[in-house]
């Protein structure tokens, strides 16, 4: 069921709004893609605002789907204290970022016409559809819109490919990098699969976002390779540029991290290594071509058996050896694009 336009929308002859909560990473953007578009489709004459850090500025432009971005972010995966809403109420608010209180009233705060929101849980007379901790992040946000009325496909993910040119084409990709220790597998090995690739035969890059450049730079010190083989690092790398690297790689070697998904999105052939939280919540599509690893130990919690924002790898990333990463990169098939 699409939104009516509200009465002081017809009478003034503004374009109505709908203003969006996505205040978290690439990851978290891209697993919301699904959904964009499926408020895109169902509001064509709106204005869809987007309220997201600014530093994806470039890759909200890049989905086509968001006509402006409100700048807002907070700490950690913390909800933005305020939004910097100016103008009339929106039409709607839709939250696709958390499921209490702190998000609830924020979005409330701007005074929308109507609000598209879970229902808190512990809370069953509040109205929205019910929290489900056990869901992929894709088909959650789907999930909420359909029982708003709106059609909303997980699947729909993917990206075209950028038109840059990449300046690796054809190179294994390793992302060392993800937001917390807890998802970063050891620079070592990380290493030592490059060194094993390299004797193989293969071309090696390393992308690193901000931040992540001393990090980078140690695994392509420890792999023998040079500096040119680590793109980023200092700053986050041009979005155009950092999709250009992943869709035209022979594949992408990461963590649980943003360019994971990235890699999902554009379809590239990827080894994707889990840690504290299941890929049943936050992993590649299954029918795609990636391969998943993951080592739960003994009585775990099936979901999520450790910390997701702990100053250490998980235990049960550390028992991903790097024979059987090198396996998997093998039994990837070819990218089907041409490098």
């Amino acid at each position: 069921m699409t939104p009516a336009r509200s009465p002081a929308a017809r009478r003034s002859g503004r374009r109505p709004t709908v203003a969006v909560l996505r205040a978290l990473g690439l990851g978290d953007l891209l697993t919301a893609v699904p959904a964009l578009r499926a408020l895109r489709a169902a509001l064509p004459g709106h204005e869809l605002v987007l309220a997201a850090p600014e530093r994806l500025a470039d890759v909200v432009r890049a989905l086509g789907v968001v006509d402006r971005l409100l700048p807002a972010q907070a700490p950690g995966r913390g909800v933005p204290r305020t939004l910097a809403w100016s103008g009339p109420p929106p039409d709607l608010a839709v939250d696709l970022h958390g499921c209490g209180p702190p998000t609830r009233l924020l979005l409330a705060g701007l005074r929308p016409r109507r609000l598209y929101v879970f229902a808190p849980p512990g809370r069953a007379r509040w109205p929205g559809p019910r929290w489900r901790p056990d869901e992929h992040e894709r088909e959650r946000w789907c999930r909420m819109l359909r029982w708003y009325g709106l059609h909303a496909d997980p699947a729909d993910l993917w990206l075209p490919p950028p038109d840059e040119p990449s300046p690796v084409p054809g190179a294994v990709v390793l992302h060392p990098g993800a937001d917390a220790p807890a998802r970063r597998w050891p620079a070592e090995r990380f290493a030592a699969v490059a060194r094993a690739l390299v004797r193989e035969g293969h071309r090696v890059a390393i992308v690193a976002g901000r931040g992540e450049g001393p990090l980078a730079r140690r695994v392509a010190e420890y792999a023998g390779l040079g500096a040119e083989a680590v793109l980023g690092g200092a700053a986050d790398l041009p979005f155009g540029r950092l999709a250009a690297v992943v869709a035209r790689a022979r594949c992408l070697v990461a963590g649980d991290s943003g360019v994971a998904h990235l890699a999902s999105a554009l379809r590239t052939p990827s080894v994707v290594l889990f840690g504290p939280v299941a890929p049943r919540l936050w992993g590649p599509p299954e029918r795609g071509p990636h391969r998943v690893l993951w080592h739960p130990l003994p009585g775990d919690d099936p979901l999520r058996p450790g910390d997701a924002h702990g100053l250490v790898p998980d235990a049960r990333l550390l028992r991903i050896p790097v024979s059987e990463v090198l396996a998997a990169i093998r039994t990837l098939p070819d990218p089907d694009h041409p490098a």
